[in-house]
């Protein structure tokens, strides 16, 4: 075996000691950014409309077909297709190119989240409106890096309110 044998194969060493180490980067918005909605174990569906005049009327009809699809027969139509009517106009109203409609389930209570893509001015109006609605249990609305959410959580199978009689 010669020398150059016995040293074994020429390798550069593990770092240089002359360059100094790598700096970390530092974090950018991105790296900060809250994650976006994320719905899972449950089913869902997803429609897209343009941004326009009728996409609320578009969007309050697929989302009733869609949920009639799902198998709600106490469901109360006329408050789903009003608060989703009012919900996808704000988010036309927020200057997108495009909106759209994320509905999701769970123990007979149905999830319906409007995101209009665009950041835009919060109208608290909305929610009072929706929330005024007999199957309606909660809303809400917030911000962030990708648009405007407005959201609402409707009851699928509606127990009788307060006040309320039936002939």
């Amino acid at each position: 075996m010669t020398s150059a044998e016995a040293k074994g194969p020429k390798l550069p060493p593990p770092y240089r000691p002359e360059s100094p180490e790598p700096a970390a980067k530092p974090k950018t918005e991105a790296a900060v950014r809250r994650p976006r909605m994320i719905v899972r174990n449950r089913r869902t569906i997803v429609l897209t409309f343009r941004a326009d005049r009728w996409a609320a009327s578009k969007a309050s009809d697929r989302t009733a077909e869609a949920l009639r699809a799902w198998g709600y027969p106490d469901l109360n139509e006329g408050d789903l297709k009003a608060a989703v009517h009012r919900l996808v106009t704000a988010a036309v109203a927020d200057g997108g190119k495009r909106v759209s409609v994320h509905l999701g389930d769970q123990d007979q209570k149905v999830l319906v989240a409007v995101l209009s893509h665009v950041t835009g001015p919060s109208d608290e109006r909305v929610l009072s409106d929706v929330m005024a609605l007999d199957t309606i249990d909660s809303a809400g609305t917030d911000t962030g890096a990708d648009g405007r959410r407005l959201w609402i959580v409707l009851d699928a199978a509606p127990r009788r309110r307060r006040g309320h009689t039936t002939a």
